[in-house]
C-alpha cells in the first residue's frame, strides 16, 4: 500500500470529447496514428498502431486558483479499459517527472519538485507528508504537460 491514489483523466470527460469532437475550449479534437506519446486515459504510451486523439485538457484544481491551465493531452480515440492498476503507473517508474504540488486553495505548494525518475513513489510520498498539501499533478519535464493526478488515499 503506497498511501496515496494516482487518477487518469475521468471516463465522462473522455466520453463527451470522444462524443463532441471538442476540447475543453471548444476546440476540434485531432485524431492522429503514428503516436507513442503518453496516453492519460490507461496511463501508458501509445503504441505506432494505434487511433489517438489530442485535445486541449484543464486539470482540476482543488480550490478557484490563479493557476489554471489548459494543455495538450492524448488519449485513445475510442473508449479503453483505463489503467491497468491502481498504483503509480508502471511505464513511468523510470521516467523524469515534475510533480507539482497544490494546497486546498489550488495554489502551488513549494513542495514542488523534479525527480529523475529513480523513486517516484518515495518522491510522492515525501510531498504528501507536508500537511498542506492536498494533490500532485505529475507533468512532463521537458513539455510541462499534465499526465495524471495524485491524491492521499
Amino acid at each position: 500500500m503506497t498511501g496515496f491514489r494516482v487518477h487518469a483523466l475521468h471516463s465522462a470527460l473522455l466520453a463527451h470529447v470522444r462524443a463532441t469532437d471538442l476540447d475543453t475550449s471548444g476546440n476540434p479534437v485531432e485524431h492522429l496514428t503514428g503516436i507513442t506519446g503518453p496516453l492519460r486515459c490507461c496511463l501508458r504510451s501509445a503504441r505506432e498502431d494505434e487511433k489517438v486523439i489530442l485535445f486541449g485538457y484543464e486539470p482540476p484544481l482543488p480550490g478557484v486558483s490563479p493557476y489554471r491551465e489548459i494543455g495538450a493531452v492524448y488519449a485513445h480515440a475510442e473508449q479503453c479499459d483505463g489503467p491497468a492498476g491502481e498504483g503509480y503507473p508502471d511505464q513511468w517508474l523510470t521516467r523524469p517527472q515534475v510533480l507539482r504540488a497544490y494546497d486546498e486553495r489550488g495554489w502551488i505548494h513549494p513542495a514542488t519538485r523534479v525527480h529523475d525518475g529513480s523513486d517516484p513513489i518515495g518522491e510522492i510520498t515525501s510531498i504528501l507528508a507536508e500537511p498542506d498539501v492536498v494533490e500532485i499533478h505529475s507533468r512532463n519535464i521537458a513539455y510541462g504537460c499534465y499526465m495524471f493526478s495524485i491524491t492521499r488515499d
